[in-house]
């Protein structure tokens, strides 16, 4: 394993979380990888041939229809993997993983990372865990979709982007937002708006800086603290769980 000077896989939660001894079999496997904004990593029905491992990067999942729309389902940054299909007992991805936030992550090959999984030590305990928290993030998403207003979806999806990042400056279009959400651009634009008037956020060609974060907490509906305590419950072994950084439980 090679990393460029300022990546280092533990920059990653789950990675960070491995014993030594866990970690050094891993490490000879480990590819530091740039993902740019945009890149579509997978398809669904793609065979799963590599996991990745965000560290400074936000990925995407989200489900496409015949007719060429898409939502997102969940999001996953350096406290996940892309890839949990494969030790679920499939072999292919189920979702398309574009990358929302350009960054790096680490990749493995999933034959090496099975390897390590089917020993059931502690990785295989953390990833079934992991699992739990996404599925409890998209079955929270749909039902957010389904009865909350745009208004609060975006405060939703900006304070869980904003936990993953080490700052509060969020380089995304409202055409890239209004994707994610499954909605028309026009609405994404009022609801930007909105918060903008507010003074909670303020945005200008693609550059969004949240200014108000106890705001923007205070307008968002309750399926934001919903999987931000699900992380933070299932994944607080690892001790830097992606919540925990960014704002600590009142």
């Amino acid at each position: 394993m090679t990393s460029p000077l300022g990546h280092h896989p533990r920059q990653n939660h789950l990675l960070a979380a491995l014993q030594p001894a866990e970690f050094e079999r891993l490490a000879p496997h480990l590819e530091v990888v740039a993902l740019r904004l945009g890149d579509v990593l997978c398809e669904s029905g793609d065979l799963i041939r590599h996991l990745h491992f965000p560290t400074t990067s936000i990925i995407s999942l989200q489900y496409a229809l015949a007719d060429g729309a898409s939502s997102e389902v969940a999001g996953l940054g350096n406290e996940g993997v892309l890839g949990l299909p494969l030790f679920m007992g499939g072999q292919r991805t189920t979702h398309r993983a574009v990358v929302q936030t350009g960054g790096h992550g680490y990749r493995v090959p999933a034959a090496a990372l099975m390897e390590e999984f089917n020993r059931t030590g502690p990785l295989f305990r953390l990833l079934l865990r992991h699992t739990q928290a996404l599925i409890a993030q998209i079955a929270q998403t749909a039902a957010c979709n389904r009865h909350h207003s745009l208004h609060q979806q975006l405060c939703r999806w900006l304070l869980l982007t904003l936990d993953r990042l080490p700052s509060n400056e969020l380089t995304m279009t409202q055409e890239l937002i209004a994707s994610m959400l499954g909605v028309r651009r026009e609405g994404v634009t009022e609801a930007a708006g909105r918060l903008q008037e507010l003074q909670l956020i303020r945005y200008r060609r693609g550059h969004i800086t949240v200014v108000d974060r106890a705001g923007l907490e205070a307008q968002v509906c309750e399926c934001y603290g919903v999987v931000r305590k699900e992380f933070t419950r299932l994944l607080s072994d690892t001790g830097r769980t992606p919540h925990s950084q960014a704002h600590r439980d009142h």
